[in-house]
Order: structure tokens, then sequence, then C-alpha cells
């Protein structure tokens, strides 16, 4: 990796995940055909999981902690009758049930899932158990409880009921740190059945959705037929859900260098705003005592 490839990748890759394999390899991947330094994700998505991921690189992974708190949504199929250890399709088969719901058993519990409930993670997650992820404890078959949390959901729809097969094809929106496959195992339990995910496709994350995505593969034939040339998103993209404050280039260079600006003819705004100079991100500003003052600076 020559180090002239490694100066200036800044922007986002928004990439459609392939099953089997983790957030973080994909991450690593992508990053190495790029040659990029600096590198992170949002949203993490199970191995089995695909979808949409974003991808940052460069200066765009100083915005990271600014929009992992949006919502997301997942398409995603539960099966009826038979519990796994993952509650997904990589795990052992843990209990079974002859008892299938109907369509209408499903639909009337649908809506006491949504809004603020209540959540216990799947054992299988990467949540922290005293210093430890709680897989790896699993994995050991050591016994321990997870705490439950508060998650927000905003829809929940049945988009197809197989009968038959003991399928529900199924869509959701809801908050950060909600686990789909802890919603199946809970809609399942809710109809005195057992259940796990089949299938789990995340459609949007934030403001970026499937129409933003590449898939692995041509992002890979891309870079090799073009010379590793690939268009990022700029770094810019995110600021369509965001106040945008238009500064000049003297202004530019005072927030750069981490100094303040009076509000005075500015639009007032609340919150974490972008100040922009030609359409460049110069930095992320809040309105502090009646100052603009930077809050993250970018080197674009």
């Amino acid at each position: 990796m020559s180090s002239h490839n490694n100066q200036n990748v800044n922007g986002w890759i928004i990439l459609d995940k392939p099953q089997g394999m983790s957030s973080n390899q994909a991450l690593r991947k992508v990053q190495y055909l790029l040659h990029a330094k600096k590198a992170g994700h949002i949203g993490t998505l199970d191995p089995f999981a695909t979808g949409v991921l974003p991808l940052a690189f460069g200066e765009a992974t100083k915005l990271i902690p600014y929009i992992q708190e949006n919502e997301k949504t997942y398409e995603f199929t539960l099966k009826f009758g038979e519990a796994t250890s993952t509650d997904d399709i990589e795990g052992e088969v843990s209990a079974v049930s002859s008892h299938i719901p109907t369509q209408t058993e499903l639909k009337n519990i649908l809506p006491s899932f949504c809004g603020n409930i209540r959540q216990i993670p799947p054992k299988y997650s990467a949540v922290h158990v005293n210093g430890r992820r709680a897989y790896d404890l699993a994995r050991q078959d050591i016994d321990f409880a997870l705490p439950e949390r508060e998650i927000f959901i905003k829809d929940l729809t049945l988009n197809n009921y197989n009968q038959e097969e003991a399928t529900a094809d199924l869509k959701v929106t809801c908050s950060k740190g909600t686990y789909i496959r802890a919603l199946g195992r809970d809609i399942a339990k809710k109809l005195e059945t057992c259940g796990h995910l089949t299938a789990l496709r995340r459609t949007k994350n934030g403001f970026f959705d499937l129409s933003h995505t590449i898939l692995l593969e041509n992002l890979k034939n891309t870079l090799y037929k073009d010379a590793g040339v690939y268009q990022l998103l700029p770094v810019e993209t995110f600021l369509c859900d965001i106040t945008v404050i238009a500064v000049t280039a003297d202004e530019a260079l005072k927030l750069k260098n981490g100094l303040t600006l009076s509000l005075q003819g500015f639009e007032p705004f609340s919150g974490t705003a972008a100040a922009c100079f030609e359409n460049k991100l110069i930095a992320l500003i809040q309105n502090k005592e009646n100052k603009i003052s930077p809050i993250r600076v970018f080197n674009l």
C-alpha cells in the first residue's frame, strides 16, 4: 500500500452487506480495497443479515457519533415452531412447539410491540457482561442474565403470512439498540409458541437506504477495472438531515482554529448544525451562549 494511495480517502460507501460476513469483516475488506487509513461503520449487522451498512472513511468517521442514533428499518422472516440458541438460522434448535398461530392472531398482537417497549437482548449478542461479550460467554455455556433495555418501535407491519410454511414476513422501523432477533423471539412467545429468524435485511439506516448501496462484488469489479478509482459519496452527504449554515472564508478559518463566531447575521439554530464554505463541510457547530462554537472540525 503506497502512501500516496493512503492520502485522501474521505467519504462514504453504503455497502449492501453480504450474508455470512460480520460487519467488521466487511468494513476491513473495503478498507483494504480502498487503501484507506481510517474507517468505521454505523450500526452492526449480524453475519447472517444483509443490507444497508454505511461505511465511513477518513473525515467521515468523525460523523459516526452524530449519525448512529438514527432509526433503522428491517425486513425479516420469522419461522414459528422452532427456537434456536441464537434466535436465528445460525444456532442449534433449542425448543420446538406444535402450535402455529394464525395470521389473525399474529396481526392482533403486533400493535402491542409498538412504541416504547422493553427487550432482553439475545444471549448471542455483542452486549458487554462484566467486560466480556455476551456471545463469548454463550459459546462457553456460561450461565448469565442480560438486563432488559428500553427500545422504541415506530412501526411494525406484516407483509406476508404462509400458514403451511409457518413463516411470517414482517417489516419494522425502530430505534438504535433494537435486536430484531429478540423481537422475533418475543413475538413468538406472546403467541404461545417459539420461533427464530430465517432472514434479516436492513433496508434503511438513518437517511441511507438500499438505493445508495453497492454490492461488495460490484465494488471489487469497479476498483479493479477502473484502476482503483471509486466515487465515494462525499462526507457532506449526511447534511440532508441537519441545519446548514454558510460561512465566509474568514469565518471558516476561525472555526477551523477552534474560535467562536458571533451569532449576529446568522439564522438562529438549536442542537447541532453544520458550517459549510463553498459546499464543503468545515465544522459541526452548536449555539453556545449566543456564540457559534465548533464541536468537530473537518479537513476537507
